[in-house]
């Protein structure tokens, strides 16, 4: 055979295989569809005392926010009476009248956006994202929204991956676009390297403080950012995905196991902020998320399930035992007062 033919063989074989991969994600994506009519209502981001999350329970309602009263949690077959938005998102968060929504904006060119929604979860601001969404926070005021994406990799597991965190000031329209231009400081001393990524911001009260991870030099550190001043601050290492407690004292992380399976290494824990005591939750199972706080007492976090995911509760005290608290759901945030 010639060089020529060599060559369109491959043409036509790659052409193939690309029909075949795009007939299969078509067939996928039918599936996925496939379940009953669900019917749409208002869900309001005021009330407290209930519990958001993306829906993964099949039907027309698969992948919109949801809400759920507390009281009404920790049923065992999902038929728990959830009201189901019309607004889909891949990731999400609110607090204090305020949404962020991580979802597709084009499918054939992989684009996505960040879009902030007021407190009946209708878009006032979107914002391009710079890859494939992957964390979303917003500050207990509702004035900062946060979000990760990747733009290389898919994975925290590995070193191949590259982030890009923003942070939107609502009430200026700043946008931090890449808060790897913060200033970095470790060990108390100003710190520069090519390699720094930026992921997973949670926020205090304040509207200026926050705290992130801040990978390089093959450590991924707990950093205080502070806004104003545009700096991250190492704090503790071998944390990952920090949630905030309520009152503030204690984060919420993945830590990474030496002894773990390199493709999802992580166990959570709990990091006291005032001592540095490190608490290892009951919950033995590797998890890839970013916690929510259901009180200050109690961790809440999505493993694998079923319908892609379940909501998970565990005590932050190492104590108790994990529960499932919310069926074919993933993306908690739970409304305050």
């Amino acid at each position: 055979m010639t060089r020529t033919a060599r060559f369109a063989v491959l043409a036509v074989a790659t052409a193939l295989l690309a029909g075949i991969a795009v007939a299969y994600t078509w067939h996928a994506s039918g599936r996925a569809g496939q379940g009953p009519e669900q019917a749409f209502s208002d869900v309001a981001l005021d009330p407290p005392g209930r519990i958001l999350f993306r829906t993964t329970m099949a039907g027309s309602g698969r992948d919109h926010v949801a809400a759920l009263d507390l009281s009404a949690t920790g049923t065992s077959d999902g038929d728990d009476g959830r009201a189901i938005s019309p607004t889909a998102c891949l990731v999400f968060h609110a607090a204090h009248g305020t949404g962020v929504c991580l979802k597709l904006a084009n499918a054939a060119l992989h684009t996505y956006n960040a879009v902030i929604l007021d407190d009946h979860l209708r878009p006032i601001d979107t914002r391009e994202t710079a890859g494939t969404p992957s964390r979303a926070r917003v500050s207990p005021t509702g004035n900062l929204a946060a979000w990760t994406t990747f733009v290389g990799g898919e994975s925290y597991a590995g070193i191949d991956f590259a982030t890009r965190t923003a942070i939107l000031d609502r009430r200026s329209g700043t946008l931090y676009d890449n808060l790897e231009n913060f200033r970095v400081i470790r060990d108390g001393k100003p710190y520069q390297a090519a390699d720094i990524n930026v992921w997973g911001v949670t926020f205090a009260a304040d509207d200026n403080r926050f705290y992130a991870t801040v990978a390089t030099d093959g450590h991924r550190y707990l950093a205080e950012g502070d806004l104003a001043a545009r700096t991250l601050r190492t704090l503790h290492d071998n944390v990952e995905c920090p949630s905030l407690s309520p009152d503030g004292t204690r984060i919420a992380y993945k830590k990474r196991l030496p002894d773990a399976d390199p493709s999802r290494p992580w166990r959570l824990y709990t990091l006291d902020l005032r001592t540095g005591t490190e608490t290892a939750t009951a919950e033995t199972r590797t998890l890839d998320d970013q916690a929510e706080w259901l009180d200050n007492t109690t961790v809440l976090y999505t493993l694998p399930g079923d319908l892609r995911a379940d909501i998970w509760s565990t005590p932050a005290d190492g104590g108790g035992k994990p529960k499932v608290l919310v069926k074919y759901a993933l993306s908690p945030t739970v409304l305050r007062g």
